[in-house]
């Protein structure tokens, strides 16, 4: 087990590869927006196991910090396509808030997650009364590299990612929940990004996080980089021999300060799963992809017009487009318990995304 900041890759905005015209944040990350934290754990058994936990920690909700009474906040869902295991959905559907941080994990694990997270909950200082609790957690399939009925994940795995949740930069690539997924015909991963924007007249942020686990063909701004074009032909001899994933999906968190009620944060989580064919996605019929948008904005703030919303869209969808690319980009080649995912070679995609005039020549 692992945790921490290892960016073995660059990011792509490092590449210069640039998503839309917005500014970032400071971290370029779901972070940036204030009061959110991430934290990771990466779970490695040899050439056997390749998972983790990547969990997305809201203080506002309080969890026992002084001052800090909320219960709930406000959250949106879409669901691109249901083909997966969003454990705690429909009340979040139904009542428009999550009461809990946001754990990501693979599929088979996401059951024991969902009672690590509530054993955590209730630990809080506040929650002593507490006897309902919604747990949210979302999952994709990473089968291929990881022996995923082994069910790997413990409690102490999702309760140290929540404990060690932290602000500033974000580990991208092979970490937590993203160590053992494959996108796009290469390695996934976790990603992230943030656009910060201009709405009426004030400024707000948004950050996404991603957890990539799904097929299609990896496009940057709109030129296609197909694994079997670009990878080697040894390493294309090891693709065709891994045979087919048990699943594709996607899990996308959107975290927000402006002000939004649950209806609009769910046409905000709308915008992000379309962000998707931006890179390529198939939207195959074995693909889960959910997005979550919650907003962390004072509950006495005043709500945002419909009429508002355009700004926060497009920072959304770029965001999430370069979280998705990131996830992809900084991920490593990983031998796993049924196959092997390469990473995306550097040098051809470059020089594809350079004759392209996508990023500038030497």
């Amino acid at each position: 087990m692992s945790a921490g900041l290892h960016q073995p890759r660059p990011r792509v905005r490092h590449l210069g590869i640039l998503v839309g015209p917005l500014a970032t944040g400071t971290h370029d990350a779901i972070t940036d927006v204030a009061g959110v934290r991430v934290g990771h754990t990466t779970v490695h058994d040899g050439d056997r196991v390749h998972t983790g936990v990547t969990a997305v920690v809201p203080d506002q909700l309080g969890l026992g910090l002084p001052g800090r009474e909320r219960a709930t906040l406000p959250c949106g869902l879409f669901v691109g396509n249901g083909f997966g295991k969003l454990v705690g959905a429909t009340q979040l559907a139904e009542l428009g808030a999550i009461e809990t941080p946001i754990v990501l994990t693979a599929t088979l694990s996401a059951f024991r997650a969902a009672d690590a997270l509530t054993t955590w909950m209730l630990a809080r200082p506040g929650h002593e009364d507490v006897r309902t609790l919604n747990p949210v957690v979302g999952e994709t399939n990473d089968g291929l590299l990881s022996e995923i009925r082994a069910r790997p994940v413990t409690e102490a795995h999702v309760l140290a990612a929540l404990d060690g949740a932290t602000f500033g930069p974000v580990a991208t690539g092979s970490v937590g929940a993203g160590t053992g997924t494959a996108a796009l015909g290469y390695k996934g991963g976790v990603g992230t990004a943030s656009r910060v924007v201009d709405v009426a007249g004030r400024a707000h942020t948004v950050g996404a996080l991603v957890q990539s686990n799904f097929g299609g063909t990896l496009t940057v701004r709109g030129v296609p980089l197909p694994a079997a074009e670009l990878l080697a032909e040894e390493e294309r001899a090891a693709e065709s021999a891994n045979g087919v994933e048990d699943g594709n999906s996607c899990m996308i968190v959107v975290a927000t300060d402006a002000p939004l009620d649950a209806r609009r944060l769910t046409r905000v989580a709308r915008r992000a799963v379309f962000a998707m064919g931006h890179v390529g996605a198939d939207f195959s019929h074995g693909s889960g992809d959910y997005a979550l948008a919650f907003s962390t904005a004072a509950p006495d703030a005043p709500l945002l017009a419909d009429a508002h919303l355009d700004p926060l869209f497009a920072a959304t969808m770029d965001a999430v487009e370069e979280a998705l690319l990131d996830s992809v980009f900084t991920a490593t080649t990983t031998l796993g318990h049924r196959g092997t995912r390469h990473a995306v070679p550097l040098e051809p995609a470059l020089a594809r995304l350079r004759a392209a005039g996508v990023i500038a020549g030497d």
